[in-house]
């Protein structure tokens, strides 16, 4: 059990008897009255996302899920293939299960996918997910490092603010949490 305001983002509870996963998570403190979090919370079994308003002193059930190391192979249509390096065996996984995680899935990276009662549920993707710019304003020549940034489309079609001097073809570094730049790779 964890407090409410302890609820991040990916995170898996059960409320109401049902597996929750944490879409996303606000915490609220109004002029009068106490602190609460406000989250939407996605239901695994249905797909359903609903508002759900937790008490800052309320009590939540974190839920721990089994993990296995596997391989992103292919996308066939809507549905995202995984092989477990050690059994071979493959699983698919819809986009809608996978939510916003799409982004980042590149061809062989290995990443783990999450069970629960033995049925795939999701992925945990790693930290941070080195990914090649697609397209990009050409860089402004001098440039340096600085709080100016501009959009660039990386290969699986997520959009990140880069810093100017990044080119296409360039290979960076993204936060997979917050889906921001962290550092230019190689050019």
């Amino acid at each position: 059990m964890i407090q409410a305001t302890q609820i991040r983002k990916g995170m898996y509870i059960r409320h109401d008897s049902d597996l929750y996963r944490v879409v996303t998570t606000e915490h609220v403190t109004p002029g009068k009255g106490r602190g609460m979090v406000q989250a939407k919370i996605r239901h695994i079994k249905s797909g359903a996302i609903m508002d759900h308003r937790f008490r800052s002193g309320d009590r939540v059930d974190r839920v721990v899920l089994d993990e296995t190391e596997m391989e992103y192979l292919y996308q066939d249509g809507d549905t995202f293939h995984f092989m477990n390096g050690e059994t071979y065996e493959q699983i698919g996984l819809s986009s809608e299960t996978l939510g916003d995680t799409v982004s980042y899935l590149i061809p062989n990276i290995r990443l783990n996918v999450q069970f629960w009662e033995g049925a795939p549920i999701g992925i945990n993707p790693p930290l941070t997910v080195e990914m090649k710019v697609a397209e990009t304003e050409p860089a402004i020549k001098g440039a340096t490092v600085s709080n100016v940034g501009k959009p660039a489309t990386m290969e699986t079609g997520l959009i990140v603010q880069v810093p100017p001097f990044i080119n296409e073809g360039d290979v960076i570094k993204v936060d997979t949490s917050s889906g921001a730049y962290v550092e230019r790779v190689s050019k």
